[in-house]
């Protein structure tokens, strides 16, 4: 049997093995009081979990119509075991969407605490504490010449619930939402047409101890494109529907981070076994008015597969998810008198 026949082999028996766990979990939220975040939250978490991944995600959404989604992950590829990676979406840029994805060894990423500074090759920075002043640089040569450089010029203040872990089952998935809103500028490309830009961006961090699909089977990520009334946050669904993850609410009542209490798809609760088709309704713990937006209509749907480098690693990686894990983005009026620009993600029905 050749190498990667093995390999192969491997990610198919670990599939076997995580069809019995594929029930409903007991899942436990963070304990603590509300706190804000700071740069020992957003710098790499060390875990000895062979499955361990993290993401740094990012969303701008800019004043002349094109969007920018950048994630930079340290990551587990089945058959290829712990790497970087780095991905980069520009939707309707001069009216077309372009994606890229790279992947490089663990050891290519530098965290610097002092500085508050995660470096990949010096070709994909976050640099600075998350708020004012944060920077954003994305470079790369694949398929194309993609550039992003920019700056938070303003920001709202991110906040979390105690350690910001959630128990789930016998794991771990954690969530901070470092940037709720803020104001970006700079500039952004493709092939070396690079165009100044503004808008508006929000900002989260995830880490989980094994795979992310195999904690949350679908995701829902929505900010608003204002500072106030905003929501902004993640919620996840466990096996079971059971609820993870949390909001910043920011109004007349003052900026409150928000933990759900449901969720629900028209009339119907939302167990995230399917991609949602009606109108979402979060609602919440806290004594603050649910938020709903429509999620019927979509203006892109991307793959995780395109994060991932090489044929064989693409099967592996869909094969342990159950399927193609997809990224629904779309753009709805809120019932807080905004716009709501969220992402669902899970695997395809």
């Amino acid at each position: 049997m050749s190498f990667w026949i093995r390999k192969f082999a491997v990610a198919i028996t670990a599939i076997a093995a995580l069809t019995g766990t594929a029930f409903a979990v007991d899942v436990s939220a963070p304990k603590g009081t509300e706190r804000t975040l700071g740069v020992s939250d957003f710098m790499p978490h060390e875990n000895s979990a062979k499955e361990f991944n993290e993401t740094w995600s990012y969303q701008f959404v800019f004043d002349n119509g094109t969007r920018a989604f950048a994630n930079y992950s340290k990551m587990y590829v089945p058959g290829s075991g712990k790497k970087i990676g780095c991905d980069l979406t520009l939707w309707n840029f001069k009216g077309k969407t372009h994606t890229v994805g790279r992947q490089y060894p663990p050891e290519r990423l530098v965290a610097d605490k002092a500085k508050a500074t995660i470096d990949i090759k010096g070709e994909y920075k976050m640099e600075g504490k998350p708020g004012k002043g944060h920077h954003v640089l994305f470079t790369a040569n694949k398929g194309g010449k993609f550039f992003l450089d920019l700056t938070f010029d303003s920001a709202e203040q991110g906040k979390v619930i105690g350690d910001g872990v959630w128990k789930v089952g016998s794991e771990k998935f954690a969530q901070y939402v470092h940037i709720p809103y803020g104001r970006v500028s700079g500039r952004i490309g493709y092939e070396g047409d690079t165009i100044q830009v503004k808008g508006y961006a929000y900002m989260d961090q995830t880490w989980q101890t094994v795979q992310a699909i195999d904690i949350a089977i679908r995701s829902i990520n929505f900010s608003t494109n204002a500072r106030s009334p905003m929501y902004a946050g993640r919620i996840s669904m466990a096996e079971g529907g059971k609820l993870m993850g949390y909001a910043i609410y920011n109004g007349p009542e003052g900026s409150k981070v928000l933990l759900p209490s449901q969720v629900k798809d028209g009339d119907e609760v939302y167990n995230g076994k399917k991609f949602a088709k009606n109108a979402i309704t979060i609602e919440w713990q806290n004594d603050i008015p649910a938020l709903a937006f429509n999620v019927s209509r979509t203006y892109q749907k991307a793959s995780l597969l395109d994060k991932v480098d090489g044929w064989l690693a693409k099967k592996a990686t869909k094969l342990m998810a159950g399927g193609e894990v997809l990224f629904y983005r779309g753009r709805s009026d809120g019932t807080n008198g905004k716009k709501i620009d969220w992402t669902i993600t899970g695997v395809k029905d």
